[in-house]
């Protein structure tokens, strides 16, 4: 069996509300969706593909290669039907393995029970087929077997990403209450934006929107900041493969967009912080850093560019009466210095989005983590709107 050359259903998943950017991202690289849910998309494809997906997808979080599907009532049933499958041919003897899973079965009251059957299922196989077996533990980084289990339908899965790739690798140092790389790229694959014109971070906090807004305007793609996926661990993975495609991906990058970007914030480690970040993404020269309050960032006028700002959303009673200022001053911020923009404030707390005294175009619905939040948008006209 050349694990390779298989073509099988790939499931990619997300972070809830972002599968119909995934569903673009998929199908700009040229493939089909066969199916969209909530959290991911579905296609048809070989291990190669994934490869693709694994290092271009900016959305995603996990790229999952399906092995086989059955019925399972009980953990028992895991174990029998696991155990027939090939493992010697899927794992390399001298690697390492780990097994996650989604569990939703009355039988069952800890996924850590059904992941132990799933591991004693891959080690009793190499020890009946070899006389030996690989080594196995919690840590994602070689071989990766992901278990979908509901009710009696189970799916075995690959786990090509192993690491989520919702962290695209460059952030090293994340500052205070960081959005996810992934939800950033999310946000900005939403956004009126032609990545030509000004784009304006004011709180940039770790400069994570202002870092995947250069990322996003000089093409460079995640698979540029990572050097282990599962994929990588896996029976006939030739180097070749990741080769071919880190040579696709580095021939798509824009040297000098020409594009600007400033990002600011009134807290001088924020911009340290910024800067080294976007340094580690080899985008820094492409972000201008000022160290300011808010409402003094430079807006560069006769542009029809982006404001975007990622306020802090008040998780205590005292916080929130303290942002309503803030938030006011945004609403103003925007009406008054930012005409001819496209206005974006992305929030979780809907009661201080009252606060900022403008009328949004749209409302698009986003979780950041377990907050339901929204990314509004204002079109802030530079003259006299027509009716």
């Amino acid at each position: 069996m050349n694990l390779f050359q298989l073509n099988s259903k790939i499931i990619i998943t997300c972070s809830n509300r972002l599968s119909a950017l995934l569903q673009k991202e998929t199908e700009a690289l040229g493939y089909q969706t066969i199916r969209v849910f909530k959290t991911g998309v579905e296609l048809n494809g070989t291990l190669q593909d994934c490869i693709r997906l694994n290092m271009h997808l900016r959305c995603a979080s996990q790229v999952l290669f399906s092995l086989h599907r059955f019925k399972a009532f009980n953990a028992d049933d895991i174990y029998r039907e696991l155990l027939k499958l090939e493992w010697e041919h899927i794992i390399p003897a001298d690697e390492y393995f780990s097994i996650s899973s989604n569990v939703s079965n009355e039988t069952i009251t800890n996924n850590l029970f059904a992941n132990v059957k799933v591991k004693d299922a891959i080690a009793d196989r190499f020890r009946s087929k070899t006389g030996s077996r690989p080594n196995s533990g919690p840590e994602l980084n070689g071989v990766v077997v992901h278990l979908y289990w509901k009710d009696t339908e189970a799916e075995l899965f690959l786990d090509t990403s192993g690491e989520t790739l919702s962290k695209h690798g460059y952030r090293k140092i994340p500052g205070k209450a960081p959005m996810l790389e992934s939800l950033a790229a999310a946000n900005l694959l939403a956004l009126q934006w032609d990545r030509k014109s000004p784009f304006i971070n004011p709180m940039c906090g770790s400069g994570t929107i202002a870092i995947e807004a250069a990322l996003l305007a000089s093409n460079r793609y995640p698979g540029l900041y990572r050097s282990n996926y599962s994929f990588m661990h896996l029976c006939g993975y030739e180097e070749i493969f990741h080769e071919n495609c880190l040579k696709e991906i580095e021939a798509k990058v824009i040297d000098d967009p020409g594009v600007l970007i400033i990002a600011s914030d009134i807290s001088e480690d924020a911009v340290n912080i910024s800067r080294i970040n976007a340094g580690i993404a080899g985008v820094e020269e492409m972000i201008r850093f000022e160290q300011c309050d808010f409402a003094a960032t430079e807006i560069p006028e006769g542009q029809n560019g982006v404001v975007f700002f990622n306020p802090e959303y008040g998780d205590r009673l005292g916080e929130e009466l303290a942002l309503q200022e803030t938030y006011a001053r945004m609403g103003d911020f925007l009406k008054q210095q930012c005409k001819g923009y496209w206005g974006y404030i992305f929030t979780g707390n809907l009661e201080l989005a009252k606060k900022i005294g403008l009328k949004p175009k749209r409302r698009i619905e986003f979780f950041n983590g377990k907050i339901d939040c929204r990314l509004l948008e204002y079109e802030l006209y530079a003259g006299t709107r027509k009716i």
